[in-house]
């Protein structure tokens, strides 16, 4: 019988003796690849770990998010900022960068910081969608904050960044422009800003006058409108002291605000105001080259510190490699 079934099916006791090696041959393979399924779970989970630890460790490397640090985009504001950020070691500017660095001087950037360029009224909106901010003060009171107890940082009170009284070349002279910085630089003015603004705004003036020019003929000005452009905070607010000391010598001041550091220029330039005070002289050379205009400045009144505000982030540690 035995020969008789090998001789009638000797495929069958091939494929037999063939599909017993294959099943042993699977049974090696299934048993090798569980291991090394294993393997590679237990390698993953060792990798999830570690860099759940990382994630979880804010910190201690400051490069594992990018830190988003809005700056204002006007070329003397941002070499401001950038400036402003080296002096809180978040960054470094290569060497010689000064009033006209921008974010591509930037040498050293251990935070893995990204410099957010937007105009700088709008900043203080932009605080929920970034790390941080460098804000203007003027915009920052503008927007509610107070800038000596709401920065996380804030820089001095540099001269170079005086708020100035600027006219059109050829003006500087006359009486009435010599009214309006002499009424600037009155001991009322210096004692509204230090009073009002606490810190948030400083008085460059060196000696505060009693409000008059002894060499401007008052009499000659009575009846007559002065204009003059600003920004609502807190340029506006500063001109409300001008506006009563020119009116003892029946004298009217027109403040027009503005929310921009483009028009107050303009109309100064085309004549449509007589002088504007918004802005700093950095500022004012740039836009001078920048446009071709011929504004000059008469005097420096206060300079507003800049600071560095907490969006997303509350505290400076994570820029401090705390």
């Amino acid at each position: 019988m035995k020969w008789l079934r090998e001789r009638m099916c000797p495929r069958d006791t091939e494929d037999i003796s063939l599909n017993m090696t294959h099943q042993k041959f699977r049974f090696k393979e299934k048993t090798k690849m569980k291991k090394f399924t294993k393997i590679i779970a237990l390698a993953l989970a060792i990798v999830l770990a570690f860099s759940l630890v990382a994630c979880s460790n804010n910190g201690g490397n400051a490069t594992d998010k990018v830190i988003k640090i809005a700056v204002p985009n006007d070329t003397t504001n941002e070499a401001r900022a950038l400036l402003l950020l080296q002096e809180a070691g978040i960054i470094k500017l290569k060497d010689g960068a000064g009033i006209t660095a921008t974010k591509n001087d930037i040498v050293e950037n251990p935070y893995n910081v990204e410099i957010v360029e937007a105009e700088a009224a709008a900043i203080p909106q932009l605080l929920p969608d970034v790390d941080y901010a460098v804000i203007n003060s003027n915009y920052a009171i503008n927007a509610g904050l107070n800038p000596v107890k709401d920065s996380l940082f804030k820089e001095g009170s540099s001269s170079a960044y005086g708020n100035i009284l600027a006219v059109k070349s050829g003006n500087e002279n006359t009486d009435a422009v010599k009214a309006l910085k002499a009424a600037l630089e009155s001991k009322q003015v210096a004692d509204f800003i230090a009073e009002k603004y606490n810190g948030s705004v400083i008085s460059t003036v060196d000696n505060p006058t009693d409000g008059f020019d002894s060499s401007v003929d008052y009499a000659a000005l009575a009846g007559t409108t002065i204009s003059v452009a600003a920004s609502p905070t807190p340029h506006a607010e500063i001109l409300e002291i001008v506006k009563d000391i020119l009116a003892k010598k029946d004298i009217t001041l027109d403040i027009q605000t503005y929310n921009d550091y483009v028009i107050p220029n303009t109309v100064v330039e085309d004549g449509t105001v007589l002088a504007n005070y918004f802005q700093h002289t950095p500022y004012l050379d740039d836009f001078n080259a920048q446009q071709n205009t011929h504004i000059v400045s008469v005097g420096s009144i206060h300079v507003e510190p800049m600071g560095l505000y907490g969006g997303t982030q509350t505290t400076l540690d994570a820029v401090s490699g705390k």
